[in-house]
């Protein structure tokens, strides 16, 4: 691959992603069932001096902690008490034959109308770890979202250190060009912000990045953190003092308290990694870590600031990407798929549509408006939810087709100079893939309106990254390049400069302007291979 700021990443969708999983077939259910009500409420938040309504779940900001163990069952009722219509995601569970309570609108359901309510009903198999839930509609998990904390069974430990306390911390942004990113819902330290500390204890936190388009560096002053799972699997633990994390990542590290108590107060910052052309908001938030003492307050303590890298420090990210490996062990072991059924070539990027008539957009030109796509297809939701129309055999009515390419219809020199048509089809297509399928899916970043971060999220699967450079991907000499022994598992991964599924960038922009595309799983042979009916409460759109 040559030297180029636009980075592929080459994914093998493993562990059976596009396969039976063996916990599907053999695991019965050994825990226990856990019962949670969502209300979706209107709720006036005041910060930085200024007060807005925002859509919450039990008028909560942040929204509740959703606590379980490996192989419980969760059931969420999620009742709609407010004008938008409104979906949750189970962001990286793997919904093995309960795809519909993934939650993406208009994917997976239709979404919950005002006055209505939808039971999600699904089991968590073969995870444990740090992953989170959210909103799946326009761009309401702004502020709808919250934490989900998947403890190992009963009687199994951590594979590392037992922490004397766990800590989630949820990075937040809103859309567009917010005012300030969020620490747990908060803009800094004048807030409620902080957090307390033990000499010589040991602290797990579980870092989540919720915020809608931003990724972001992390760092705590004169501390190193361990990292030890990323999106509830864990990993081979590597020391780090600067993490960054994409969007929809979560990432579990473990912070080692200074023998002493220190009369000093540490700084927690995070701020945006960024490569694209757009506007962002180019703000520090901050959060304090202090040490209990039986006396100086905070105000008479000195204070001490992380270094963070530059703004566009691609170098640093594909250094600190590349630190990630499975434990690849007896009890977690690395299932690699050592052969592949379906190959796949993806091109991500941005592109152009055209202005609609009598409108003036703000596009690179006054004529034309921003999209995304992926092989030059920008993905239209359809007003009939996917899976209902697959299950159902609706495709002769037109609600989607089954010819999305499998690689660019036309090859271009991905990260040299782009081609001089800019312009992306629209369309609703899906790619099948039969049941028991390995796959490998290369996603190319490209440099068309300048090469940027995709931040790809898979739903119901996890995925093996098994590569990733810079440049044009090498189809001969790359591959025996791959990882294929401890590669890291994942939900979401940057792409830096039986059912349907979603494949999406998870910076909601760039998901808006139909940057991801759907697939068909088909059923397996056997009734355990197959996806059963829809819930009766199913919505309606």
């Amino acid at each position: 691959m040559g030297a180029s700021p636009a980075i592929v990443m080459i994914l093998f969708v493993a562990v059976g992603c596009f396969m039976a999983y063996p916990e599907a077939v053999t695991a019965k259910h050994t825990g226990i069932t856990r019962h949670y009500t969502f209300n979706i409420k209107l709720k006036n938040i005041t910060r930085l001096c200024h007060t807005k309504s925002i859509d919450t779940v039990n008028r909560k900001f942040p929204g509740p902690r959703v606590i379980t163990r490996e192989g419980d069952r969760l059931v969420v009722k999620v009742v709609n008490h407010v004008p938008n219509n409104i979906s949750s995601h189970w962001h990286g569970v793997r919904q093995l034959r309960s795809g519909w309570a993934d939650g993406p609108s208009y994917i997976t359901q239709c979404p919950i109308q005002t006055g209505h309510s939808y039971v999600y009903n699904f089991t968590i198999t073969g995870q444990r770890g740090t992953l989170f839930w959210h909103a799946h509609i326009s761009w309401l998990r702004a502020t709808v979202y919250g934490p989900l904390i998947i403890l190992p069974r009963r009687n199994e430990s951590y594979p590392f250190v037992k922490p004397y306390k766990e800590v989630p911390i949820l990075f937040g942004g809103g859309p567009n060009v917010s005012d300030a990113y969020t620490f747990n819902g908060l803009p800094g330290p004048l807030y409620n912000c902080s957090a307390k500390g033990k000499a010589r204890e040991t602290y797990l936190l579980r870092l989540i990045n919720a915020a809608l388009s931003d990724e972001l560096f992390f760092s705590i002053a004169d501390h190193s953190l361990t990292v030890v799972e990323a999106d509830a699997v864990y990993v081979k633990p590597f020391e780090t003092n600067v993490l960054m994390i994409t969007p929809g990542q979560t990432t579990n590290v473990l912070l080692r308290a200074k023998s002493t108590a220190p009369n000093v107060t540490f700084l927690m910052l995070a701020r945006p990694y960024a490569t694209g052309m757009g506007t962002f908001d180019n703000t520090t938030v901050a959060g304090i870590l202090e040490y209990e003492t039986p006396s100086s307050s905070l105000k008479n303590r000195p204070l001490l600031k992380p270094g963070l890298p530059a703004i566009n420090a691609t170098n640093f990210v594909g250094n600190f990407t590349s630190k990630f490996r499975s434990l690849a062990t007896a009890k977690f072991p690395a299932n690699v798929p050592q052969k592949v059924d379906k190959k796949f070539f993806f091109t991500v990027g941005l592109g152009t549509k055209p202005c609609p008539k009598n409108r003036t957009c703000q596009g690179p030109t006054n004529t034309t408006k921003f999209a995304a796509s992926m092989n030059n297809i920008s993905f239209a939701l359809p007003r009939i939810a996917l899976l209902q129309s697959h299950f159902f055999s609706q495709y002769s009515k037109g609600v989607y087709t089954t010819d999305f390419p499998a690689f660019p219809l036309i090859p271009f020199n991905y990260t040299g100079t782009p081609p001089n048509n800019t312009v992306v089809n629209n369309g609703t297509k899906l790619v099948v893939i039969p049941f028991n399928t390995s796959v490998e899916v290369v996603l190319q970043d490209t440099s068309i309106l300048g090469a940027e971060s995709h931040p790809l999220h898979l739903h119901g699967y996890n995925f093996y990254v098994v590569g990733q450079g810079f440049g044009n991907f090498d189809p001969e000499n790359d591959p025996p390049k791959f990882n294929l022994v401890d590669p890291v598992e994942r939900n979401t991964v940057g792409v830096p400069s039986g059912g349907v599924w979603l494949m999406h960038c998870h910076f909601d922009v760039h998901q808006s302007w139909g940057l991801g595309v759907a697939w068909i799983v088909l059923d397996g042979e056997f009734p355990n291979q197959k996806l059963p009916p829809p819930p009766s409460d199913l919505p309606k759109c």
